[in-house]
């Protein structure tokens, strides 16, 4: 994962999330299974 990779630990990734619904690319989103996933990762000593 791109986090951990660049030195955050603690990384979390909640569930996916309909970030598309009413724009105007939600037929794409749809199509292609698009989804937004929160994350929440600490830096050390940040």
């Amino acid at each position: 994962m791109i986090l951990a990779e660049t030195g955050f630990t603690d990384v979390a990734v909640g569930d996916p999330v309909d970030t598309f619904g009413g724009a105007d690319g939600e037929r794409n989103a749809r199509t292609f299974d698009v989804f937004g996933y929160p994350f929440l990762a600490r830096r050390p000593g940040g």
